[in-house]
């Protein structure tokens, strides 16, 4: 009986299992880049160097996604750039154990090369949350959709599973080029 329901749903509501597979950021065109980006990226070459394309295990991946996505928002604390070093808006890997969400996102992308993820399936976004707080977070490509790596939720989620409107991304291959993204709840607002 249970496979016959199972069934019944596949075919009447499939979308309903199948909503968040396959489902890539749409992006468009070219757009300047966040204040701090050039900055971090002059500081960091694994930022914005352009990368070899290496595949990405997927069922090895998953796991190290989930387990730097933990560490890093276990061990930083979320503290303003303001309060931290005084100024507005600065992306560094956070600094004596602080950072605010661009730190833990930048964060998160070192410790993922570092443990061997290609960084061709990394890009940064920027989103606005449901509360209309600008805000960043990492992507990452998977070969089943793109996943959101956030310091708000220790959870590794696809981008649609998220309250986020995406505003503009990193771009995986051209890696100092941003891109307008347009995607989520409030994303006809802004287009």
């Amino acid at each position: 009986m249970r496979w016959l329901v199972c069934l019944v749903s596949l075919v009447f509501f499939p979308t309903q299992f199948h909503a968040f597979a396959g489902q890539v950021l749409p992006v468009g065109r070219s757009i300047g880049a966040p204040v701090g980006f050039a900055s971090a990226c002059a500081s960091y070459r694994w930022l914005c160097r352009a990368t070899s394309a290496r595949p990405a295990a997927d069922e090895a991946g998953m796991p190290l996604l989930r387990k730097v996505t933990r560490a890093v928002n276990l061990r930083v604390r979320s503290t303003e750039d303001r309060s931290a070093s005084g100024n507005d808006d600065v992306w560094t890997l956070p600094s004596s154990g602080r950072g605010d969400c661009e730190d833990y996102a930048l964060q998160k992308m070192k410790d993922l090369i570092d443990a061997g993820f290609p960084a061709n399936r990394l890009a940064l976004s920027v989103v606005i949350g449901p509360h209309d707080e600008n805000h960043v977070v990492l992507i990452a490509r998977m070969d089943d959709g793109d996943y959101v790596l956030d310091n708000l939720d220790n959870g590794v989620k696809p981008w649609r599973a998220t309250p986020y409107t995406f505003l503009a991304t990193q771009d995986f291959l051209k890696r100092s080029t941003w891109r307008v993204t347009l995607a989520g709840p409030r994303a006809n607002e802004f287009s």
